[in-house]
């Protein structure tokens, strides 16, 4: 059986020196919030696939964000009786002005604190993973 692959960036945004974090809302399903992420494509590396997913899904291209690599959170678990691992790296957009432009895949964008974050997303792994990065973030 087949590890599932994704991967993605906790696209965040410096306003008035609090940190900010895009999460984007599902135009499928219950509608849940997450951050830009999907399925890595055969021959495609995880950063790769972070980077097409984020362009496709908020139409934020690698030359507006400051990946920081040095800093990369793994989440497991199972989807549909399937192992899947999604991996996460911190990016700040440069400009934070810029607009969000939104795929099909979703209905609503919105640039949340922490506290705010936790409280959209469903689920423990992906808050610990807010809390891990913003953790980083400030002591770096």
């Amino acid at each position: 059986m087949r590890n599932l692959r994704a991967s993605g960036l906790i696209i965040y945004r410096i306003v008035s020196s609090e940190i900010e974090y895009l999460l984007l809302q599902t135009s499928y399903g219950h509608h849940h919030w997450t951050p830009p992420k999907g399925h890595v494509d055969p021959g495609e590396s995880d950063m790769e696939t972070a980077l097409r997913e984020t362009e496709e899904e908020a139409g934020l291209k690698g030359n507006h964000l400051q990946i920081r690599e040095d800093f990369r959170k793994e989440l497991h678990y199972e989807v549909n009786q399937k192992p899947k691992t999604v991996i996460y790296w911190p990016a700040k957009l440069v400009d934070p002005n810029l607009a969000v432009k939104l795929s099909e895949e979703h209905k609503d964008f919105k640039w949340v604190t922490l506290e705010e974050a936790c409280q959209l997303v469903e689920y423990a792994d992906i808050q610990s993973v807010l809390r891990d990065c913003e953790a980083y973030l400030k002591s770096s």
